[in-house]
């Protein structure tokens, strides 16, 4: 599942498959910070 979502990830830019990722890693801390990280960066391309 971990390699899915990295590839889904990779192809489409999509968050989810990102937090997904995170997810399966087992480390919610990280899953915060890169979640907070991706809204930042979303939010400077408007």
């Amino acid at each position: 599942m971990r390699d899915f979502s990295w590839k889904y990830f990779a192809m489409t830019g999509d968050v989810d498959a990102y937090l997904l990722y995170k997810e399966a890693a087992g480390n919610p801390e990280e899953e915060a910070a890169a979640a907070e990280e991706l809204f930042i960066q979303e939010e400077q391309a408007e």
